[in-house]
């Protein structure tokens, strides 16, 4: 695997024998490591050992994976062939995996063997489920397995139960009251048993005030292998095959729904922006309104505001009275001109990358408060990644198969969870969440993954795809005489987006029937349409004649339209008919409004005209705008915009990828140039700063001594010879080799920046 039976003599020597596509490919999986870049290759060796690098390593391991890795950790130091022995896995999956944590950095080939780093073993079993086996690493005097089987044949069988309990709770256990030092014919308790037969041992300076069970033992206990069951076997998807046809015809219904619905939420939330809270979130009474005017669930419309969101196609903004408000951006004017199936890509694609979690929306937290749509914190950092390992199982299905009803769902989670063990323990309900989503979102259709959502799974558009299997829009509708109006497939966007200003949506599915109703034509009267307008747009949309109905309805509200008058005065109301604002100065809802009569057709206002005009539309009212000659003055209603969010340049896969690609083939070179200055140096020392911090992890690795020069809280600057044991939170525990042969326990911590040099013994 690297230099054979020779190994190599540190971490750093084996980084620096490779060659740069084995370097990429660290640095790619590992990607921590090259932020900031480092200045050479005994930098990039300390920072591949520090603990919270390892950790994210780690978590992005397969139980099968992390199982190897702990095995190789209790061996301490072997070879290829016994690892094989110790592990319950075909052997071609471990050298396998063998090869792939040698290209994270996360083993080393030494001179003594193959060796895990440091704190790979603390990072084990410091992980939620990580995957260790439980056991110690084996202790350095490496007692036979004779011997050892020896002792336990002797135990009586409390002592046996007690030693097969400790290995189970992980192998360390305190010592109690349990004495130390005894014959095995002088032991009483079960614990002072095991002491003297060496099968439980003092932890020692790493693991203080503790007793633990040597690597060896709890291999005998289980028969030679770390773990009790094989550890390479992947849980299995349970499938069923599914209608191709039906499948296929739910999913694009659905996508052709979350585009039409996100157009007609823009639309509204333009005229009628949503208020935000103060944490910027979206109130329950809002998200209902916004449920109520999409005709969906209030759990779909928190899903489809979110992916809104994470589109960039919303954002908040300044209403007149200074409020915040939600309103859409100005991506939205750009968005809309795209075709369906782009427009679903863009969507779909920012629904995968997004960390949010729609599916909270209602529930409560910790404290009892319910969570709210678009709030800040409703997100997890793993929830991208249960999306995406979602998808790519469900592509591992052969085409036409589905998650099988009620055993499924449950085998998607389990195999999931194999996959990154390490992973939240929120990770049944991520994946929960992302096959409702990805179902409602139109990704899959009766939990059978698309053709175009296999695309969307491996990083490509799926737009084109997606364009084959949408209906052509259709440029016209059927007007009956009932005041409603059929359409027999996807409207135009122009059209529809007309359509829905003058009629309201009565019904779905395979044709649309919008209604004409006296509101919608008031609608559209207060957006700027014309009697003449509306008369002639109803006229070119239908292939069939206007219904009489229908004209004398539009005519009915163009002549009650603007019966009521608003000018500036702050403003004032004025109208012929002395019953209206008499009905309306009584109105209980019109005391925020600071209405007062000043004559018998004529009413003043204390709210500024842009606020008073949308608050009597909401009383029932069809008020217009009277200039100062007292023509009537209707202009077309202009939607409120919000700047775009400039932080989505990330948004873009193929930038992000060749933007790293430039960066790790930048870091690289210099590396390869840091190692030529490191080359220029004295031998005798080590660099400063990081330099020293890169020496000592480096010793730790070896488990090599140094001569370490430290200045103490006088000023005075020593020289002490030490075993360097471990580096965190700026202190070096180090066990002290001038003062162990008075102390045995001569452990000592030395402040990282008071270290001016180190060098190796």
């Amino acid at each position: 695997m690297g230099e054979g039976a020779g190994g190599y003599r540190s971490l750093a020597d084996q980084l620096r024998s490779w060659p740069d596509d084995r370097l990429h490919r660290l640095l790619t999986q590992r990607s921590d490591l090259a932020t900031p870049a480092p200045h050479d290759f005994s930098q990039l060796a300390s920072r591949a050992a520090v603990r919270n690098s390892i950790a994210r390593a780690l978590d992005g391991l397969t139980r099968g994976e992390l199982c190897v890795l702990d095995a190789l950790v209790v061996a301490g130091q072997t070879t290829p062939a016994e690892l094989v022995e110790l592990t319950w896995a075909d052997p071609a999956f471990v050298t396998t995996t063998l090869h792939r944590l040698l290209d994270l950095a996360l083993a080393w080939e030494s001179p003594e063997g193959l060796r895990a780093l440091t704190g790979v073993g603390d990072a084990l079993t410091g992980g939620s489920e990580g995957g260790a086996s439980g056991l110690r690493p084996r202790s350095v005097e490496r007692r036979s397995r004779a011997d050892i089987d020896a002792a336990l044949d002797v135990l009586e069988p409390g002592a046996r139960a007690l030693l097969e309990h400790v290995v189970d709770e992980g192998g360390a256990a305190k010592p109690g009251a349990a004495r130390l030092g005894l014959r095995p014919e002088d032991a009483e308790t079960p614990a002072e048993v095991l002491l003297a037969h060496r099968l439980l041992v003092p932890g020692g300076s790493l693991q203080p005030g503790l007793l633990v069970v040597p690597g060896e033992v709890g291999l005998a206990l289980r028969d030679g292998r770390t773990t009790t069951a094989p550890i390479d076997h992947e849980p299995v998807l349970v499938a069923e095959p599914r209608s191709p046809r039906l499948a296929l015809s739910a999913a694009v219904g659905a996508a052709a729904d979350v585009v039409r619905r996100v157009e007609n939420l823009l639309d509204w939330w333009a005229t009628r922006p949503a208020a935000a809270l103060r944490t910027t979130g979206l109130g329950v009474r809002e998200l209902r309104a916004a449920a109520v005017h999409l005709q969906v669930d209030e759990a779909e419309a928190a899903l489809l505001i979110e992916v809104t969101s994470a589109a960039g196609l919303i954002a908040t903004r300044a209403d007149a009275e200074g409020n915040q408000v939600w309103v859409p951006t100005e991506d939205f004017d750009r968005w809309r001109e795209r075709p369906p199936a782009e427009r679903w890509s863009e969507l779909a694609r920012a629904w995968l990358a997004s960390p949010r979690l729609p599916g909270l929306v209602g529930e409560r937290g910790p404290d009892q408060k319910p969570w709210n749509a678009l709030s800040p914190e409703l997100s997890a950092a793993g929830m991208p990644e249960a999306k995406a390992m979602t998808l790519a199982a469900l592509a591992g299905l052969p085409p036409g198969e589905g998650l099988a009803s009620g055993t499924g769902l449950p085998s998607l989670i389990a195999r999931i969870t194999w996959q990154r063990p390490r992973r939240p323990r929120t990770r049944p309900d991520l994946v929960a969440w992302a096959v409702a989503e990805a179902a409602r979102l139109g990704i899959t259709g009766t939990d059978v993954l698309t053709d175009y959502g296999r695309t969307l799974a491996t990083g490509d558009d799926p737009a084109p795809l997606l364009a084959t299997h949408l209906p052509a829009p259709v440029d016209h509708v059927l007007l009956q005489a009932d005041l409603t109006a059929v359409a027999p497939g996807p409207l135009e966007s122009d059209l529809a987006r007309r359509l829905h200003q003058v009629a309201d949506v009565e019904s779905r599915g395979a044709a649309t029937v919008f209604r004409f109703t006296t509101e919608s034509i008031r609608r559209a009267l207060d957006a700027g349409w014309t009697a003449a307008e509306l008369h002639a747009f109803v006229l070119a949309a239908s292939r069939t004649p206007v219904p009489q109905p229908l004209s004398y309805l539009i005519d009915d509200v163009v002549r009650g339209f603007g019966r009521l008058r608003v000018g500036v005065a702050h403003a004032f109301l004025r109208s012929e008919d002395e019953s209206a604002l008499a009905a309306l100065e009584s109105h209980p809802k019109a005391s925020s409004l600071g209405l007062q009569r000043i004559a018998p057709t004529v009413l003043v206002s204390s709210v500024p005209i842009d606020v008073l005009l949308p608050r009597l539309r909401e009383l029932g009212a069809a008020p217009v705008v009277e200039g100062p000659d007292g023509q009537i003055r209707v202009g077309v209603a202009e939607g409120l915009r919000a700047r775009a969010p400039r932080t989505r340049d990330s948004a873009d896969p193929a930038r992000v990828a060749a933007r790293h690609a430039a960066h790790l083939v930048s870091v690289i070179s210099g590396l390869r140039d840091g190692e030529e200055v490191a080359r220029s140096r004295p031998a005798s020392a080590s660099a400063p700063g990081g330099g020293v911090l890169s020496a000592l992890r480096e010793a730790i690795e070896r488990r090599g001594a140094v001569l370490i020069g430290f200045t103490d809280h006088q000023g005075v600057i020593n020289e002490r010879a030490v075993v360097p044991l471990r580096v965190e939170g700026g202190q070096l525990a180090a066990r002290d080799r001038d003062a162990e042969r008075d102390d045995p326990d001569a452990d000592r911590t030395y402040a990282v920046h008071r270290i001016s040099r180190v060098v190796p013994l």
